[in-house]
């Protein structure tokens, strides 16, 4: 069986490798976190590659669904999800006392009572797969074509790559919003997000909080507690806990919970704690009266699977697919993101639908670079997979938006994420460039069945400029999402049937 192979490879003996394939027997309860306003796109995307019915969580942003432990592979493979966790317990109306002190022991207490067995056979599971994944990756090193720094995908990068990856490294203690009030729990990206991706910058009044990570000194000569394996003297785990809280009826600080409720794990499995170098991280999200408890399985988001070249404003690939799947991409269907910037969303659509041919434009040359080296990265990527890979259905070009070389009605799908006027271009700037995108777009698109879908966060100048192009396009479907902090939109649009018209002499 694959998990014996991978319980072989990881360097444990038959026992081991047998226990390993009891171990994927299991059923897993996987909690995800995705791009906030796109739960149902991420639903519908584990029904139909898992067949699994999943949930979609009162806490924005996160969806759940049971699956056999041995489909975790496939899990880590899913387009639409940031970050995954293997469910302990969930409390869909945890009673917290009113007194700080009652309430911190109660989650103390609460530690000694969860079923952490099964979910820590998953967590092991997982980390056999990972180190399998490494194994390949260290042994393609040997070859010559991978003298460059690898990212976390196992891409080549320049300088610009490895700004990044030390980034990351700064970033991987920060902290996470604790939400008041009913916000969003997201991460505010004015700060470097959790990993390290640098988006647009929080200008709204959300006051984030601590996100704690709470730690305590522990020692202990062998592994303990369910779910640890291994033969002889095995090392001692170490952990961090890390808390998301939202609400305004809590007695304490996300902080003081993680603090608390660590200290307990640290007593139960006498794990030792580490806030940066851990093995386990264990996650007590708590929304209002919501409480779930788990056990991360990914290390790093999923939505940095495709970049290697970062920008001022990279777009989060989990959010580009989604945004792809609004538009509901057909076989031979011409995709076009005029304004690409690091190329996100053409990267996302070659490697999720070959069958159609995607091309990404954008004014800006530092821009297209950063896109062609992304797109080189994704063929690499392709190439180690299999030696036959011809390539990618892509195309990456400098361009005048306004002026787009595309003949008139030559295109089916239009996909972008538009200057939001912040850290790209001026407010003032969309006043004019909106209509204008929005004019262009409609000359390229076929009418009748061409479709846009843009993200934007200056959602004022988008309705006004959408209104003086109501004869062209038609707003089928609004998805609210959130972007760094920012309350933006995605817009899903149709295109009318009145031909566009075309005074350029040149065609």
């Amino acid at each position: 069986m694959a998990e014996a192979e991978a319980a072989g490879d990881a360097g444990l003996g038959p026992a081991a490798a047998q226990e390993g394939a009891e171990l994927a027997e299991l059923a897993a309860v996987i909690g995800a976190t995705v791009p906030t306003g796109f739960e149902q796109t991420a639903a519908e995307e584990v029904r139909e590659k898992l067949g699994s019915a999943s949930r979609i969580s009162k806490d924005r942003g996160k969806i759940y669904f049971e699956v056999p432990a041995r489909s975790l592979p496939q899990v880590h493979r899913l387009r639409s999800v940031d970050n995954l966790f293997v469910v302990v317990q969930e409390f869909k109306d945890y009673q917290f006392k009113e007194n700080k002190e009652d309430a911190l022991k109660d989650l103390e207490d609460l530690v000694k009572k969860l079923p952490w067995t099964d979910p820590l056979k998953v967590w092991e599971l997982n980390n056999s797969l990972k180190k399998k994944k490494t194994k390949r990756k260290k042994h393609n090193l040997q070859g010559p074509a991978s003298r460059g720094k690898l990212s976390d995908g196992g891409e080549e990068g320049g300088a610009e790559q490895n700004n990044t990856n030390d980034q990351e490294d700064c970033a991987q203690t920060t902290v996470a919003v604790e939400a008041t009030g009913g916000q969003d729990t997201e991460h505010p990206q004015g700060v470097t997000s959790r990993n390290g991706v640098e988006e647009e910058e929080e200008e709204d009044n959300e006051q984030p909080d601590v996100r704690a990570e709470a730690q305590a000194s522990a020692e202990s000569g062998s592994k303990a507690g369910e779910g640890q394996t291994g033969q002889g003297e095995a090392k001692v785990l170490r952990f961090r806990v890390t808390c998301n809280r939202a609400g305004d009826k809590h007695s304490f600080t996300s902080n003081e919970a993680a603090r608390d409720f660590g200290g307990a794990v640290q007593e139960h499995f006498q794990w030792k704690a580490d806030m940066t170098n851990f093995d386990v991280e264990v996650l007590l999200n708590i929304h209002s009266s919501e409480v779930v408890v788990g056990i991360a399985l990914t290390e790093e988001s999923l939505h940095r699977r495709n970049i290697t070249h970062f920008g001022p404003t990279t777009l989060r690939s989990t959010l580009a697919y989604g945004m792809l799947r609004l538009c509901d991409p057909q076989p031979t269907d011409i995709i076009v993101d005029p304004m690409c910037g690091t190329g996100a969303i053409p990267i996302e659509g070659a490697a999720e639908w070959p069958c159609c041919y995607h091309i990404a434009g954008d004014n800006n040359p530092q821009a297209v670079k950063r896109a062609a080296n992304n797109i080189s990265s994704l063929l690499r990527k392709n190439e180690s997979k299999d030696s036959a890979a011809l390539g990618a259905p892509l195309d990456v070009i400098q361009w005048d938006i306004c002026r787009l070389p595309l003949r008139t009605g030559s295109v089916d799908v239009v996909v972008t994420d538009m200057p939001f006027g912040k850290r790209i271009g001026s407010k003032k700037k969309n006043w004019d460039l909106y209509p204008a995108c929005l004019m262009e777009m409609g000359r390229i698109c076929t009418p009748g069945t061409g479709r846009a879908v843009l993200l934007t966060q200056d959602k004022k100048c988008f309705a006004k400029a959408l209104s003086r192009v109501g004869h062209i396009w038609r707003r089928a479907q609004t998805v609210w999402v959130n972007v760094g902090g920012l309350h933006a939109a995605v817009y899903l649009l149709r295109r009318t049937a009145e031909p566009a018209q075309d005074t350029r002499p040149f065609w």
